[in-house]
């Protein structure tokens, strides 16, 4: 009898599966499906939302539901920690949309998605510094922000775009002057004076760059070209204060 009803029970959980999986592909219509998804995507139930929009997608492709569905898509592959599943979402969107008000959405969602590229767990035990690797992703998140800012500047995402850009901004330049530091200590001065550059005309307003101009005074000193050096330093102090500049030096 122990027997029986342990098979009793195996059959019943096999045939409640049976019944979700036919839940899933019976047609609901493109509201149906709709709904399903955005219930499931309210409670936090990210794969089974995925499943139904994409239900709806296949189904309905040119449904007005479908199209929110993709966008909303673009949303739960970012929060299910799936960033090329989401940049994929939605340059596919833009492409086939290119006229739909909603373009600055996947410009900003493509802009998060790589601005979320962080330190993976390894990085953040080890407390690697981040401003020796070359910034891709900042990179590229910078760049789809500034676009965002550049093609959509009554976009409800230019303010948080453009505070974000704040904080990338001042990473790139971190990066630029990590580099400039490493031809410094090479000997490389002319290249390292270029990279300073570079970061003082991609960079403007950035905190960085007072270690940027201290770095360029630095590599135009051993150059012996000396007016440069201090014209350097004097923008240094007129930008960031004589005070921080004299206790740094």
């Amino acid at each position: 009898m122990k027997n029986l009803g342990l098979v009793a029970l195996a059959a019943g959980f096999l045939s409640a599966c049976g019944n979700r999986r036919d839940e899933v592909v019976q047609d609901f219509g493109a509201e149906g499906f709709y709904e399903r998804g955005f219930e499931a995507m309210e409670a936090g139930n990210y794969v089974g939302a995925v499943q139904y929009f994409l239900q709806l997608e296949a189904r309905y492709p040119f449904a007005n539901d479908t199209r929110q569905a993709q966008l909303d898509l673009i949303y739960l592959y970012w929060r299910s920690q799936q960033p090329e599943a989401a940049i994929d979402a939605a340059e596919e969107f833009e492409r086939e949309n290119p006229t739909h008000a909603r373009v600055d959405y996947c410009l900003y969602m493509k802009g998060l998605v790589y601005f979320d590229e962080a330190p993976n767990i390894l990085e953040r035990l080890f407390n690697v510094d981040l401003t020796v690797r070359p910034p891709k992703d900042t990179l590229r998140a910078f760049s789809t922000f500034q676009e965002l800012i550049r093609r959509f500047p009554d976009s409800r995402y230019v303010e948080d775009a453009g505070k974000r850009m704040v904080f990338l901004r001042n990473r790139l330049a971190a990066y630029e002057n990590h580099v400039a530091q490493y031809y410094i200590d090479r000997g490389a001065y002319v290249a390292a004076v270029n990279r300073a550059k570079y970061a003082l005309e991609h960079y403007p307003g950035a905190p960085e760059l007072e270690t940027t101009l201290e770095l360029m005074a630095t590599a135009y000193e051993q150059l012996g070209m000396m007016d440069l050096s201090a014209d350097a330093r004097r923008v240094r102090s007129e930008s960031f204060g004589e005070a921080t500049a004299t206790a740094q030096r």
